[in-house]
């Protein structure tokens, strides 16, 4: 009896807290109860939560539900730096908004990247 090796090129990335394999052609392979072949990519939940929030935060001060970062963040229950950086998310271009929910984003732009202090930007306290 003759065995044949077969080597299919595989990557398994971190999405959102879940473990995602990536197919030789760069597309996710879809598993269970989808069938075989390949799955549409979706956004990183993390990063299209924090877009959602970004936006839906700006409209609130945009429509003076709050008057303040203050105001808002002690509604929300956050603290004030972190609504500062997520409000941040609204100033993307519109292509890298589409991008990231879509799942096209590059690798290096990730939830936790994009709320890390930029080194060039100084914030006030």
């Amino acid at each position: 009896m003759t065995s044949v090796t077969v080597v299919v090129p595989l990557t398994i990335r971190r999405r959102g807290g879940r473990k995602q394999i990536i197919g030789p052609d760069g597309a996710p392979v879809a598993v269970g109860d989808a069938g075989a072949g390949v799955a549409t990519s979706k956004g990183d939940p993390a990063l299209v939560k924090a877009l959602a929030r970004a936006f839906r935060w700006r409209r609130m001060l945009e429509e003076g539900r709050y008057a303040s970062i203050r105001e808002l963040a002690a509604a929300e229950g956050v603290d004030r730096a972190y609504v500062r950086r997520v409000l941040k998310l609204t100033l993307l271009a519109p292509e890298v908004v589409v991008a990231i929910l879509e799942g096209r984003q590059p690798e290096m732009m990730s939830w936790p990247v994009l709320l890390a202090r930029s080194p060039l930007v100084r914030e006030r306290r």
